[in-house]
């Protein structure tokens, strides 16, 4: 089995929190379409969507430096 790690998704990504925010909201896509691929269909949408970080095919911008 071929699992992600921390360390490779660190380098596409700026922080733990935005990692984690970025792979919810995809999961939250994934489940809410329902959309399931024939390779994928025995992963779980989070596996799914930090697969997909570690490919490259998430892009995202943050939104805004937070409250000062």
């Amino acid at each position: 089995m071929n699992q992600t790690t921390l360390d490779e998704l660190m380098e596409k990504v700026d922080s733990r929190y935005t990692l984690v925010v970025v792979a919810a909201k995809r999961a939250r896509e994934l489940t809410e379409r329902g959309s399931t691929d024939s390779d994928n269909s025995v992963d779980k949408p989070v596996t799914i969507a930090l697969k997909e970080i570690k490919n490259n095919k998430i892009k995202w911008k943050r939104a805004g430096d937070g409250i000062k």
